[in-house]
């Protein structure tokens, strides 16, 4: 695999990672921007996360079940540790 492919590669995973995380979201009623922005308060409008918003997500009912553990594990594969812990504070919110 050369530099491009591989790179081409990674963004289409960073991109599954990112609807992954939004559709997960969506489904348990929480903004996926709104999250973001607060595991990310020093970073602005996230271009990739809204495109996904847009295009890809569907309503919750159109949904599959993801599992919490996924979306986590997910995210944090790809460093987003800071995005894995305001999902873990938004899942130990929703149990109370």
């Amino acid at each position: 695999m050369n530099e491009k492919q591989l790179t081409e590669a990674y963004e289409r995973d960073e991109n599954m990672m990112i609807l992954v995380f939004a559709q997960w979201c969506v489904n348990h009623d929480l903004d996926p921007m709104e999250l973001y922005a607060k595991a990310y308060p020093q970073q602005k409008l996230n271009e990739s996360l809204k495109k996904t918003m847009d295009d890809l997500v569907v309503p919750k009912h159109e949904a599959e079940h993801i599992p919490d553990q996924t979306v986590i594990a997910v995210l944090e594969m790809f460093g987003n540790t800071d995005l894995a812990q305001a999902l873990h504070e938004a899942i130990s919110g929703r149990k109370q």
